[in-house]
């Protein structure tokens, strides 16, 4: 399993077992099964992109916070919001005073506050688990190695695939399938006009566009710009859960240019009633800006007929357990926003045969896990959120950068974390059957407080 533990406050995952799940047996090209006379492979997602050693900043050497326990009280931390919440040394700038917020600041604090004491009482339980089993420990030897680098063009393919004609035009099926014979030839592959499947029951290397990527095994993709959707839309299949990780406008971004942002307002354009079945679970990834989440709650949901249910939280920590910035930190948050809710509009009757009853989603549920330190790079939350959908629901996530077994999955970098330079391969001889429990971790876990 990669949940390492489970209690009333959430979960503690495990998000490098998560991603190998899907690939462990993996078919691939006859230029690999030529050069290793092999043609099956056990693949791996780089384990280096999950060793995140330490925080980003250092409370002790480079900030001097305003209380220097993590028990802090509500009435301290009221205390420091009325001076400084973190007074950085060496500083360049004069500090701002309270006064000095913008709105949007004050509205940002003003919600750390009333989720503070969920974050930290949920985290702290989770992450004492993950150290009493050794999930979690100090790593004194490790270094945090190069990243794999792959310059990535899909975004820009995407642009230029919008002047292709769509095949539903001409009459043709829009779908398209990833053949095992023949060492996976795929030049005949449509990517940006079809949606395009792998069948099989386990991953497949393929050659697109150039590019070697790993597709795990019975899952769907569209590659497409964001006004190409149709395809998706007509693959006729309705969905239990849709989980959305739009590119929020915000000032970083900006910055960077890493991404192409989404204006807020765009997004109500998602044919999410078109997708979903009743009853459907919506979840999407908000930033911590408090604009985004009123707009996801206030007005987002109620435009596609989804009812709120549950806010949860993503909160990132480092391989001994430590918040990955300052939870109380001005600038960047150790913790990401979720917004749950149910599709209550005339959807399409679920597939699932678990959906006869709805489980209530509690509040402030706390997911903890090591980040990824690749850019965007979400954990899977198929097993988290499986009890309340259905072992067997069809699921759809929006705004991919990879894919998952069993998903349908959408964007314009929807294969960005499946190149093969991310993965690391070694001949098997296993040709049938599954890798899964060969590799997952084993710890010896506290029993689980009950739900």
């Amino acid at each position: 399993m990669s949940i390492v533990f489970r209690n009333a406050n959430g979960w503690l995952l495990d998000a490098c077992s998560l991603v190998d799940k899907g690939v462990q047996l993996c078919n691939v090209t006859s230029e690999r099964k030529a050069a290793s006379g092999k043609s099956h492979f056990k693949c791996c997602f780089k384990h280096e992109c999950f060793q995140i050693l330490k925080s980003h900043v250092s409370v002790k050497s480079s900030c001097t916070v305003t209380t220097n326990d993590s028990t802090v009280s509500d009435a301290a931390l009221q205390r420091s919001e009325n001076k400084s919440t973190v007074d950085c040394k060496p500083s360049k700038k004069r500090k701002r005073k309270r006064n000095d917020l913008n709105q949007g600041e004050i509205d940002s604090l003003a919600f750390h506050h009333k989720i503070r004491s969920a974050i930290l009482e949920g985290t702290k339980s989770l992450v004492d688990a993950g150290l009493s089993c050794e999930y979690l420990s100090e790593v004194n030897d490790a270094r945090e190695g190069p990243l794999p680098s792959q310059e990535c063009n899909l975004a820009a393919l995407c642009d230029m695939a919008k002047e292709l004609p769509l095949v539903s035009e001409h009459g043709e099926d829009p779908v398209q399938f990833i053949e095992s014979e023949d060492g996976c030839s795929t030049t005949h592959l449509d990517l940006f006009t079809r949606i395009t499947e792998n069948c099989m029951d386990f991953a497949m290397e393929v050659m697109l566009m150039g590019e070697k990527y790993i597709i795990p095994p019975r899952c769907a993709f569209l590659l497409s710009d964001f006004a190409r959707m149709e395809p998706l839309v007509g693959y006729g299949k309705f969905f239990d859960l849709i989980v959305l990780d739009p590119p929020w406008e915000n000032k970083s971004v900006k910055r960077s240019g890493r991404y192409s942002f989404l204006p807020s307002s765009q997004l109500k354009r998602l044919p999410v009633p078109l997708l979903a079945s009743t009853g459907c679970v919506v979840v999407t990834w908000v930033t911590n800006r408090p604009s985004h989440l009123r707009f996801v709650r206030d007005e987002l949901y109620p435009h596609w007929g989804v009812e709120v249910l549950a806010e949860w939280f993503w909160v990132k920590v480092t391989r001994s357990g430590e918040y990955v910035f300052p939870l109380d930190s001005p600038h960047k948050k150790p913790y990401e926003v979720l917004v749950l809710g149910r599709y209550r509009g005339c959807g399409h009757h679920s597939h699932s045969s678990l959906r006869k009853t709805e489980l209530p989603m509690e509040e402030q549920r706390v997911i903890v896990s090591v980040p990824s330190a690749l850019h965007s790079h979400k954990p899977s939350l198929s097993e988290v959120l499986s009890p309340y959908v259905g072992a067997d629901a069809r699921c759809l996530e929006l705004f991919a950068r990879s894919l998952q077994p069993g998903w349908t999955s959408w964007g314009n970098e929807v294969i960005k974390f499946q190149h093969v330079s991310y993965y690391t391969m070694e001949p098997t001889d296993t040709a049938t059957g599954s890798l899964h429990e060969e590799s997952s971790p084993h710890f010896s876990l506290p029993p689980p407080t009950p739900d």
